[in-house]
Order: C-alpha cells, then structure tokens, then sequence
C-alpha cells in the first residue's frame, strides 16, 4: 500500500534544519517501517507568517493548481491513504482533502492544532481552511496532550483521535552518557521564544549559588548569535558557544554531558529533549505544555522563575547518584516509548483500520 505524505509547513526535503523537518522524515521512516511505500505528494510550501490576505489568496491558488496536477499524475492512482503532517493555521493543508475526495481515499492528519480564535484577523481564511481540513480528517494523531484538548473540543462526529508520542528516527538507543562533561544548551538563536529560553539560561546561571562548580556548552546558531553571545558575555570561558552541529557531532556532546539544560519556552515538545534522555541526559527545563511530553522526571513551575532552575541545576551538579537515576529513568521511558519502532507499531494498528 502506497501511503501519500505531504508537510505544507516544510516539505522532508527542505534545505534549512528544523524540528519540523525532522519530525516529517521520521514520520515517513516510520510508515516506511510498516511495509508501506511512501510517496512525498507535493513540496508546495502554504506558509504565511505574517498573515497577509493577499499571500494567502495567491497560496489558495497554488493549492488548486497543484491538485489538479497532482490528480493528473499516474502516481496518484496508487495511493491508498494520504496522510498530511502540521496542518495549522499559518500552514493549512489546502491540498490533501480536495484530492482524497476526487480519488475517495482516507485522509489523516499528525499534529493538527485548532485555533477558533484564528478565525477572526489576519489568519482568517488560512484559520478556516486548516478548521476544515482537521473536520474532513478520518483518523488524527496529536502529539501532544495540549493539542488533544482542542482536537477533542471540535472533533466531528466519528473522527478518531489517537496519540503518538513524538519519537527519535532510530531503533535503538545510543550508549549512556558518561554525565562527567559540561552542561548542555542546544536550541536556534532566533528572535522570540528561543531567544526567551536563552535569556532565561543566562538569568539562571547568574543564581546558581556561588560555590557550584558549572559549565556550559551551547549548540545553536541563528540571527540572533549576537544578543546570545552578549548573555553569556559576563561567564566568560566557563560558556562555550560551538555554533550549529550536525547530529554526529550533537550526539557526541550528548554523549558526556552531565545535564541538558533547555527552559523551552514555547516549545512544541522539542525533539532536542528526546535525544538527550536517550543517552541518559537528565533535563532541566520548565514545566510546559508539549515539554511535559516529552520530559521525564518533575520539572521547574513557569512562575518560579529562574530561582527554580537554579535549584534544580544545583541539586544535579552536587548530586552524581541523582543524576544517574534522572539519567536512567529518562532513557528508559525513550525506550519505550519514543523510539522509531513504538511510532510505527502505533501507526500501522490506525492505517490498518481505515484501509
């Protein structure tokens, strides 16, 4: 069975890293896992960032001409399901309904979020189609439980929801982490929430207790690199910015650090959390929807600020035996839970039902 995939927010084959990037080929590995052929269906890109009507009207239009083209294509008659990843408002699939029913295929969605109070604004027509979308969905996999709560709120009469825990592109585990290396950051210096998770790390390290033996790498790069380098400034050697690695290097520094520190502000559920807990890296982040998902262990309360990390982050610096377990509880619920076989075992069982 030839599976359809499509990303509308960015296709597996885009040239600029990303979580979401990440998230679809493992996607696709995973069905591909199964027994199925995947068939990426279209790269058209539907992203407004902005919210301009006139972006979108020019994006609806693509759409339509890209359906035709894709109905037009021998291909398209082997597809038996088509499954689209991250239909949201900015990034709504404007493809995939219109082209299971011209074919009468099953069309399912992984991580879809419904926003209602996009449907007034700038997003309006892009809110309302990705509404639509989600509605004609037979079968959705949320990620999150954050995202369950409104795709269960606005589920049509019929559609099944089922949960996938995000997951690693990977059978196995990789080996433990020694834990006697450096603190580790890994995240995009960019404007907005990523810079916030930074200004949180520098406010954090300023009250660790003074007697703490702490350092600290950082794995990232982006357009706000100065204002970054500017935080950690007043640390002085005790911070080192490595710039943007690729996994094998990633996976090296994951495999001494004693501590993966990430406050996640806005993270969706950040895969950097997975990568870490499978080498058996503790994690230090703050209690947030889509984090709880995919952390292991009690995390630091939002409201408490800094202070609370601080303590958390002292607590695992000055206890070894601590950390190892952190280490060893997180690694075994990645085991379990999170690895590639888990996600396709999961998605084989709903495909099969629709099929």
């Amino acid at each position: 069975m030839t599976v359809a995939f499509y990303a509308p927010l960015k296709a597996p084959n885009h040239t600029v890293p990303s979580g979401d990037r990440t998230m679809a080929r493992a996607l696709m590995a995973a069905m591909q896992a199964t027994g199925r052929a995947v068939d990426l269906a279209s790269e058209l890109r539907l992203y407004d960032g902005v919210g301009l009507p006139e972006t979108q009207d020019a994006l609806f239009a693509a759409a339509r001409a890209e359906t035709a083209r894709l109905l037009a294509t021998p291909q398209a008659r082997t597809w038996r399901v088509w499954v689209t990843y991250h239909n949201y408002y900015k990034a709504p699939d404007l493809i995939g309904p219109a082209v299971c029913d011209a074919l009468a295929l099953p069309y399912v969605q992984i991580e879809s979020t419904r926003a209602r109070k996009r449907l007034q604004g700038p997003w309006a027509q892009f809110a309302q189609a990705a509404e639509d979308a989600s509605d004609a969905a037979a079968l959705i996999f949320y990620l999150t439980h954050r995202d369950a709560e409104t795709l269960r709120r606005d589920a049509p009469a019929a559609q099944i929801l089922r949960h996938l825990p995000p997951f690693l592109q990977q059978d196995t585990l990789p080996d433990a982490s020694t834990l006697d290396g450096p603190m580790l950051s890994v995240g995009m210096m960019r404007e907005g929430d990523k810079l916030s998770s930074y200004r949180l790390i520098a406010e954090t390290l300023h009250t660790l207790p003074a007697g703490i033996d702490w350092r600290l790498d950082i794995a990232g790069d982006g357009t706000a690199r100065h204002e970054v380098e500017a935080l950690m400034a007043p640390f002085g050697n005790r911070v080192r910015l490595l710039g943007q690695l690729n996994s094998a290097a990633l996976a090296d520094l994951y495999g001494q650090a004693s501590i993966l520190f990430w406050p996640g502000v806005n993270e969706a559920f950040g895969l950097t959390y997975l990568e870490a807990q499978a080498a058996g890296v503790p994690v230090v982040a703050q209690n947030r929807p889509g984090v709880c998902d995919v952390v292991v262990g009690p995390q630091s309360d939002v409201d408490a600020g800094a202070q609370a990390m601080a303590d958390h982050l002292a607590h695992l610096l000055g206890d070894q035996g601590a950390r190892r377990a952190a280490g060893k509880a997180a690694r075994d619920t990645v085991g379990t839970r999170h690895l590639l076989g888990h996600a396709a075992r999961t998605i084989d069982t709903e495909l099969r039902g629709l099929t």
